[in-house]
């Protein structure tokens, strides 16, 4: 297949050429420059990703999962399906949102709010990473599904292209800080930084951190080093 040049953003080519142009100084970079893109920080409200398998068994056979609102980044989206999770206490979350596609792994997604209250010891995580976490059932309209392993509660992270990365001098698997402004403004801490060519520059923090800072649509935000 051929290849397709793209040409850079402008923004990018003078942050380059600056870039350069400081280092070959020995000079910091001014804290000035404009990056390339504007940072998006969406709340990741309690969800789940399933298998095809988990879909059938919770939604009958050869049930696939409908769109029902895109989400941010391109390829995902909020299905139309929703699943009841019974907690250890046998208190439930009905309405917990499948995020669609399917995955090849069974995974929910809570904030800490929603483990107390559901009985759960839930570890920090990278999405994916659920080895050892603890399972959980799930309920449809068509039977029950038991998850083994994969409650958690995702690490907060940044999703951004080569290009973004480049700006910030950062690489996959480093972490930023997220400034949020406001009247509740804070500062977090340990932003995983996910870096991929399909990626949108986009931050997801939980209901529990979106509710601390009272983030809003119009809140100041910003990534720093």
């Amino acid at each position: 297949m051929e290849a397709v040049l793209t040409r850079p953003n402008r923004a990018v080519v003078e942050h380059l050429v600056r870039r350069a142009v400081y280092t070959r100084l020995g000079k910091p970079l001014p804290q000035t420059a404009i990056a390339p893109n504007s940072v998006v920080v969406n709340v990741s409200v309690r969800h789940c990703h399933l298998t095809h398998e988990a879909v059938e068994a919770l939604f009958g056979k050869g049930h696939q999962l409908t769109a029902h609102k895109s989400l941010y980044q391109e390829g995902q989206f909020a299905a139309k399906e929703t699943v009841t999770l019974i907690g250890p206490r046998s208190h439930v979350i009905s309405n917990l949102r499948i995020v669609g596609p399917c995955r090849d792994f069974n995974q929910v997604e809570l904030a800490c709010s929603d483990a107390v209250a559901l009985g759960f010891n839930i570890p920090l995580r990278l999405s994916g990473n659920i080895t050892g976490t603890p399972g959980a059932m799930l309920m449809g309209p068509n039977g029950f599904f038991e998850m083994k392993h994969g409650v958690i509660r995702a690490m907060r992270h940044v999703h951004m292209s080569p290009t973004d990365a480049e700006f910030y001098g950062i690489r996959d698997g480093e972490v930023l800080k997220l400034k949020i402004g406001g009247e509740c403004g804070i500062v977090l801490d340990k932003m995983l930084c996910r870096v991929d060519q399909k990626f949108k520059l986009e931050a997801n923090i939980d209901t529990d951190e979106g509710n601390a800072c009272n983030l809003q649509p119009h809140t100041p935000v910003g990534l720093i080093r």
